[in-house]
């Protein structure tokens, strides 16, 4: 299966949308199906930095740790899910625009199904995530754009 990918435009930095995407206790803010974020390792995100996320998929709360890959400060970060029933493999990518005062943000997420998850994956999870990536983007489009 091909992964899902969606972009939008957001009026902050780089930096900023950088520093918001990448820290866990943001999640439930931007994220649909994200109940609750934590991060397991104590100190500032590295590659190697576990996230205990819960994710309501359908009607029930699954919980699974993700494992960030790769930080790029403030251009990308990649992560992908170490155990639980469906484990993500997601890139993002933060574009500057307009000489850096903007940012295009580009999420890329495809899934491995183990277990149940083999088939939550093309019933529920699919088009789940299909219908809420834009409405995650659009969310965290409002939560950096808003006063502070």
């Amino acid at each position: 299966m091909t992964a899902i990918r969606e972009s939008i435009d957001v009026d902050r930095t780089p930096e900023d949308v950088f520093a918001y995407v990448t820290n866990p206790s943001h999640l439930p803010e931007w994220q649909l199906s994200a109940v609750t974020a934590e991060q397991l390792d104590e100190g500032p995100m590295h590659p190697g930095s576990r996230v205990k996320v819960t994710r309501r998929i359908g009607n029930r709360e699954f919980p699974m740790t993700v494992e960030f890959d790769t930080l790029d400060p403030p251009y990308s970060w990649d992560l992908h899910g170490v155990e639980g029933p469906v484990r993500p493999r997601t890139h993002g990518s933060i574009e500057p625009l307009d000489d850096g005062r903007r940012s295009r943000v580009t999420i890329e997420i495809d899934f491995e199904g183990h277990g149940m998850g083999k088939v939550l994956l093309p019933l529920v999870v699919r088009p789940q995530v299909r219908k809420e990536l834009p409405k995650d983007e659009l969310l965290l489009k409002q939560q950096l754009e808003r006063p502070r």
